[in-house]
């Protein structure tokens, strides 16, 4: 490999020389990366976790290649130390809606940097395919389309169709998923890449430490049930509370993280139906410092998901030193492996037992603990970020190129 890169540098440089005449040329390089880095600009969720992880060890990893990120808030990228070495620059796109992003900004950028490869999230540029990675984390649309909106729906069976049959690269995040596009688009399983998702373990591990985070919000250490996702039907926040008001005499509170979102109309009803002895904090603002402090010193996660394409909260939780329960439905017991409890999420009174069976059992509580913490290791943002590497030596050495 290293000598295929080596002879693949020199070609590649004396092409561009060639091709530009006399323009200097910024870089040597084999190859010239492009990242839709949009995610970054918005709200916290799974694709932004995937990229920064996923970058901070590919651009250490492949120094050979020159990466432009491609993104809004380029300033805080660049405050990142993984985003500061030399083999990358951080590029200005202006925000901007998805038709806009995908039919003229980024194939303009494509051809603007000269790239050999342009990675996406979930859809292609419109135009030339050639030189596409694509990233579908999931199609949870197709099996499950009464948890998102109805244009969502549409738009995303023409789009992610489209670009899973289209790309030179296609990757996805769980072997569920990955069996879900493969039967779906009728696409050879083998076609698709698994990069799977990690968590920055400098942040999520167990330990004292965040104590402060905790007690400024009135609650106090490994006294309290935590959830984190967005509330919406599909993470099944309704479940949570009709199970925590099961449980008897005075429970821990209920710490909820997580903004409203669409059809959260049961939600409320739940919440006003609990008994005046069981104690519920609604977290919106919870921001990078005080997550991981919050997972790290709660009784248990509570994430009794309906559908997930691979589930990070749990991850973060086992990660963290927490018992997790959590559903065993799609994607998630490959995550989990036998370092949880898994319930059926439409089970109201199994997940309720759930909970008190790790609230009273303090030796059920150690072994899920550590058996969590030995699960979460498996999952490295190195390991993806091999594949991912391997995936684009791979284009790059095809015929033709």
């Amino acid at each position: 490999m290293l000598s295929f890169l080596n002879s693949l540098q020199s070609t590649v440089a004396q092409a561009r020389k060639t091709a530009s005449g006399s323009q200097t040329q910024t870089h040597t390089c084999v190859a010239r990366v492009g990242v839709d880095f949009h995610v970054f600009d918005g709200k916290f969720q799974g694709s932004r976790s995937h990229l920064l992880g996923l970058y901070s060890e590919m651009v250490a990893l492949c120094p050979q290649y020159h990466f432009y990120f491609f993104l809004a808030q380029t300033q805080a990228l660049a405050r990142l130390p993984a985003f500061r070495r030399s083999n990358v620059s951080i590029v200005h796109m202006p925000h901007a809606n998805p038709l806009r992003r995908l039919a003229w900004q980024l194939p303009q950028l494509k051809r603007q940097f000269q790239l050999d490869i342009l990675h996406t999230q979930y859809m292609l540029p419109l135009g030339s395919s050639q030189g596409s990675a694509v990233t579908i984390h999931d199609v949870l649309f197709e099996p499950f389309p009464e948890f998102f909106e109805p244009l969502f729906v549409l738009r995303s069976r023409l789009m992610m169709r489209w670009a899973a049959r289209k790309a030179d690269m296609l990757f996805t995040v769980s072997e569920y998923s990955r069996q879900e596009i493969s039967k779906r688009y009728g696409i050879e399983h083998t076609r698709i890449g698994l990069l799977h998702n990690a968590v920055d373990q400098t942040q999520f591990f167990a330990g004292p430490q965040g104590q402060e985070h905790v007690t400024r919000r009135g609650l106090c250490c490994g006294a309290y049930f935590l959830t984190v996702g967005r509330i919406e039907p599909r993470k099944n926040h309704a479940a949570i509370l009709r199970a925590y008001a099961q449980l008897p005499g005075t429970p821990p509170p209920l710490v909820i993280v997580g903004q409203r979102d669409f059809g959260y109309a049961d939600f409320e009803p739940a919440l006003r139906a609990l008994p005046g002895t069981h104690r519920v904090h609604v977290l919106s603002d919870v921001d990078d410092q005080a997550l991981p402090a919050l997972y790290r010193h709660a009784l248990a996660l509570i994430y009794p998901s309906l559908a997930e394409g691979f589930g990070m909260p749990p991850l973060e939780g086992l990660a963290s030193g927490v018992p997790v329960i959590t559903s065993r439905n799609t994607a998630i017991p490959e995550v989990m492996g036998d370092a949880g409890l898994l319930i059926d999420p439409t089970n109201i009174t199994e997940l309720a037992q759930a909970m008190q069976q790790v609230r009273s059992d303090a030796s059920l509580r150690a072994s899920m603990v550590a058996k969590g913490i030995e699960r979460a290791c498996e999952f490295t943002w190195l390991k993806s970020a091999h594949s991912l590497a391997d995936a684009f030596a791979r284009h790059l050495q095809a015929p033709g190129r």
